[in-house]
């Protein structure tokens, strides 16, 4: 096929979009969608200070890196979570990259930090360690975020992630968080405002965008990822896509574009109310039911006190 926008030889297809691209228009094709997501939105303005979320992976590198073409500030932050070799490949890549691009990266180790780290928390009844290592990273991108400054906070979650995690929530109807499921999340009093500004391009297109630009990336899986249900979802979806391309789009835009406006479109964060944790003061729900009354305590804390019990048993 020939390039969709200057009719030189192509080196990827995008079929949801019918469309081949040459390297340079490929590029152009990811900034624009950002730029669609972004403007649609509101997400990010140029006086804002973005600090992103980064894991070593193809998604939140390519999106700091298209960010920082774009003319926008945005800063790194990278939680070690202990998982070996893995974590610090991913570091490092995280570190390399930073250096590359003359960016500031703020490093956090969830062991030292917090006295446990992810492995801990396979031990845990009724909480897998991709629940722990999920509230891990939401608390301590938030707090950063927070004790930082920053306007905005940014994710790379892409349109494979969004859709596969729609999915879920419809299929269990947690209605909860579909309510939540959105492209930009406002500040709500201690929540930091939050973007993902890549829900409208896949994983296959992030990966191509870090090869043509030279983006050194982990490849592989988290080693501890194994039997995560959303990787089934993403299985599902792909083999729907491959037989009718945009299938993943479809739904996705279709819920934030129609479905979410009409049926959620009152909700804000704040509805619930919320309250000051008091061992770590970030904001959390009140109790409720047989707990009124009590002092509240965040679900990072109420995790964390399950896991260092855990870690203290194991060295007695």
């Amino acid at each position: 096929m020939r390039c969709h926008a200057c009719g030189g030889g192509s080196i990827i297809e995008v079929a949801r979009h019918r469309a081949a691209y040459c390297a340079e228009h490929f590029l152009d094709h990811i900034r624009s969608q950002v730029r669609a997501a972004i403007d649609k939105h509101r997400m990010l303005s140029y006086d804002d200070r973005i600090l992103i979320a980064v894991s070593g992976g193809k998604d939140s590198l390519a999106l700091w890196d298209v960010l920082l073409d774009m003319g926008y500030r945005v800063d790194g932050l990278y939680l070690g979570l202990g998982i070996g070799g893995y974590s610090d490949r991913s570091e490092q890549v995280c570190r390399d990259f930073a250096a590359r691009r003359d960016a500031d990266l703020h490093v956090v180790d969830l062991a030292a930090e917090y006295g446990y780290d992810v492995p801990d928390a396979t031990s845990i009844k009724g909480r897998s360690a991709c629940g722990v290592c999920g509230l891990s990273k939401r608390y301590v991108f938030n707090r950063v975020a927070l004790e930082g400054g920053y306007d905005a906070m940014a994710t790379g979650h892409n349109l494979d992630d969004e859709a596969a995690t729609l999915l879920g929530n419809v299929l269990r109807w947690q209605t909860p968080m579909m309510e939540r499921q959105s492209p930009v999340l406002p500040a709500d009093g201690e929540l930091a405002k939050k973007v993902k500004p890549l829900y409208r391009l896949g994983e296959r297109e992030m990966a191509a965008y870090c090869v043509i630009k030279g983006l050194d990336y982990i490849v592989e899986e988290c080693p501890l990822v194994a039997g995560n249900t959303v990787l089934r979802y993403k299985e599902a979806l792909n083999e729907l896509e491959q037989h009718s391309p945009g299938t993943k789009a479809q739904f996705l835009f279709g819920f934030l574009d129609r479905v979410r406006d009409e049926h959620f479109s009152g909700h804000t964060a704040g509805d619930d109310g919320v309250v000051a944790c008091s061992e770590c003061g970030m904001p959390t729900s009140p109790p409720t039911g047989a707990h009124e009354g009590q002092q509240a305590r965040c679900a990072f804390c109420r995790t964390r006190d399950r896991v260092l019990t855990v870690v203290e048993r194991r060295s007695a």
